[in-house]
C-alpha cells in the first residue's frame, strides 16, 4: 500500500512537472511571433515590457521572455510593400493631370456630341423666356363727323387682329399746340397710319408682315392710287410730280419711323437732303396751288423724288371704289380676295355702291359677344343679293373670301383649339 501510494506521488509530480514545461514554452512562441513594428520603426528592436504588464496569470512565476529582432526577411517585405505604396501614390499624382488634359482634349473635341459642355458649380444658366408680342401701332386723325368712322374701323381691327394693339388717335384742334410742342412717337419704330374710312377684313398682323420685305432703302410702303393709267386720277389730273405711272393712294401706309427720322430725302428746293420735318413745310408752300388731295399729294412729290425709299402694296391692300365701279381692275383681289377694304368718297353713307355700305352697317351692328357666322357673314350674302345690280355687287366672292378664311381661322383657334383643350384626357 505504501508503495502504490509512492508510485501515485511520483505520477503526480512528473505531470507538474510536464505542465510547467509546456507553458513557459507556449509562452516563448507566442513571442517571437509578434507583429513587425511600424514603418517609422523599421530596424529597431522592441523594447521589453515592464514587470507585471503582461495580462498572464502565470506570469510572476516564469523567467523575463526573450525579445528577438524582426528577422531580416521581414523587415524587407515591409520595406517594399511600402516602396509599392509610394510608388503607387507618385503615380496616381503624375497621371492626375494627363487625365485632366485628355477629358479636356475629348470634350473640346466631342462638345454637343457626347456630353454637355462643363460649367463652373456657382454658375447660373440663363432662364430662357419666349420673347414678349411685338406690339403694333396703329395711327388716325379723326374729327367731327369722321367719329363713327374711326369707331368702326377700330372695331374691325380688333375683330380680325391677333398680336397686341395700340391706337393713335389724333384729334381736335385744341391739341395741336402740345403736338407741336413735342416730337410726337419718338419711341415708335414702326407705325401703321390710315384713314377712318378704312375697314379690316382681315388680321393686321399679315400687313405688318410687310416690314420685313423693305430692302435697305425702304422705309415706306402703300398702294398704287390706280391699276390702268388710262384712267388714273393722277395720270389725267395732276399737276405735280407723283410716284410711278399712276401715284400712290395714302389711305394705308405702313412706316419705319426709325429710318423715316433719319433719312435724308431728295427734293426740288435745294440740291442737298432735307430731313422729313425740314421739308414738309416748304414743300407744301412751294406746290399749295397745284395740290388736291392734301398730304397724299405731298408724299407723291416726295416719293417722286426718292423712288427707292417707297414698298408698294398689292391693291387688295387698300381696296377702293375705283377697282370695281368701271369693272374689276384688282387681280390681287380677284385671286385673294380683299384684305383692306377702302370706303373713299362717301361710299359708307350714301347708295353709289351699296357692296361697300353693307359690309360697314354689317360691322357697325356686331357685337362681340355674338356668333361671326351667324351675325356677320350671314347678314352679308343677304345684303349681298340687293347690290348685284352694280358692278362691285357682281363680284360678291371678291368681298367674302379674306372674311370666310379669318373666320375659320378665329373659329379653329378660339372653338375647336381652346375648347378641345379643355377635353383632352
Amino acid at each position: 500500500m505504501k508503495l502504490y501510494c509512492k508510485v501515485v506521488a511520483l505520477a503526480l509530480c512528473l505531470a507538474l512537472l510536464l505542465l510547467l514545461y509546456l507553458v513557459v514554452g507556449n509562452s516563448e512562441d507566442d513571442d517571437d511571433e509578434e507583429e513587425p513594428p511600424l514603418p517609422g520603426a523599421r530596424g529597431s528592436p522592441r523594447a521589453p515590457l515592464p514587470s507585471g504588464s503582461r495580462r498572464d496569470p502565470l506570469a510572476p512565476l516564469l523567467p523575463e521572455p526573450h525579445f528577438r529582432p524582426i528577422p531580416a526577411a521581414a523587415e524587407r517585405e515591409a520595406e517594399e510593400a511600402a516602396a509599392q505604396v509610394s510608388k503607387r501614390q507618385q503615380q496616381q499624382q503624375q497621371q492626375q493631370p494627363r487625365l485632366h488634359r485628355k477629358a479636356g482634349r475629348r470634350s473640346a473635341a466631342a462638345r454637343g456630341k457626347f456630353a454637355p459642355e462643363r460649367r463652373p458649380k456657382d454658375q447660373k444658366l440663363p432662364l430662357t423666356r419666349p420673347s414678349a408680342p411685338q406690339w403694333m401701332h396703329l395711327a388716325v386723325v379723326a374729327c367731327g363727323e369722321r367719329l363713327e368712322e374711326t369707331l368702326i374701323m377700330l372695331k374691325s381691327a380688333v375683330l380680325f387682329s391677333n398680336r397686341k394693339l395700340k391706337f393713335h388717335i389724333f384729334a381736335e384742334d385744341s391739341l395741336k399746340p402740345e403736338f407741336e410742342r413735342k416730337m410726337i412717337l419718338k419711341d415708335v419704330d414702326s407705325l401703321l397710319y390710315v384713314d377712318t374710312d378704312v375697314l379690316f377684313l382681315r388680321p393686321i398682323d399679315d400687313l405688318w408682315g410687310f416690314l420685313k420685305a423693305f430692302n435697305s432703302t425702304q422705309l415706306a410702303a402703300m398702294a398704287p392710287e390706280h391699276e390702268i393709267p388710262k384712267i388714273g386720277w393722277y395720270s389725267r389730273f395732276a399737276r405735280h410730280p407723283y410716284y410711278g405711272t399712276t401715284g400712290v393712294n395714302s389711305g394705308v401706309m405702313l412706316m419705319n419711323l426709325t429710318r423715316i427720322r433719319n433719312a435724308q430725302f431728295k427734293n426740288s428746293m435745294i440740291p442737298t437732303g432735307l430731313t422729313w420735318e425740314e421739308m414738309l413745310y416748304p414743300l407744301y408752300q412751294k406746290y399749295k396751288n397745284y395740290i388736291t388731295w392734301g398730304d397724299q399729294d405731298l408724299l407723291n412729290i416726295i416719293f417722286y423724288f426718292n423712288p427707292e425709299c417707297l414698298y408698294l402694296f398689292p391693291c387688295q391692300w387698300n381696296y377702293r371704289p375705283d377697282h370695281c365701279m368701271y369693272g374689276s381692275n384688282c387681280k390681287g383681289a380677284e385671286e385673294e380676295g380683299i384684305s383692306i377694304l377702302h370706303g373713299n368718297r362717301g361710299v359708307y353713307h350714301d347708295d353709289k355702291q351699296p357692296t361697300f355700305k353693307a359690309l360697314y352697317e354689317v360691322i357697325r351692328d356686331f357685337s362681340f359677344e355674338d356668333n361671326l357666322f351667324q351675325s356677320m357673314y350671314y347678314p352679308l350674302q343677304t345684303k349681298f343679293l340687293d347690290t348685284v345690280h352694280t358692278l362691285c355687287g357682281r363680284i360678291p366672292q371678291v368681298f367674302l373670301k379674306q372674311i370666310e378664311r379669318t373666320m375659320k381661322k378665329v373659329y379653329e383657334n378660339r372653338v375647336i383649339v381652346n375648347v378641345g383643350a379643355n377635353f383632352r384626357l
